[in-house]
């Protein structure tokens, strides 16, 4: 996938979980979520020659970053995005949770696409 394309994609999936939440779909509009800061990191690592298969890499590419701008918020963004990943497969987060923690990921998602600028 070109790096473009990968960007792009991350930007789609964030749409794709505002309909999807708006749905009612919590569990699927999470995937969506996760995919969409997952697909962020895939382009920046990307870039940059880093990394990027598994989720472990995606995890080290995000702390890459974090140090690099020396913003320990980062990874705690990107960390609000992993409880989505997990809330597809278990269904846990609240409603509360749900509404706190998507702006963040929306967040970190944008931050990352303005650092690939």
């Amino acid at each position: 996938m070109l790096l473009q394309e990968r960007t792009h994609t991350a930007q789609d999936f964030l749409q794709e979980a505002d309909r999807e939440f708006a749905e009612g779909k919590t569990r699927q509009a999470s995937a969506k979520l996760w995919e969409a800061a997952a697909r962020a990191v895939m382009s920046i690592a990307q870039q940059r020659g880093w990394q990027f298969a598994t989720r472990y890499d995606l995890k080290m590419a995000v702390k890459r970053i974090a140090d690099e701008y020396d913003d320990p918020t980062i990874s705690s963004e990107f960390s609000a995005a992993e409880k989505f990943h997990a809330n597809f497969y278990h269904g846990f987060m609240e409603d509360f949770q749900i509404s706190e923690d998507r702006p963040i990921v929306r967040r970190f998602v944008e931050r990352i696409d303005a650092l690939m600028e």
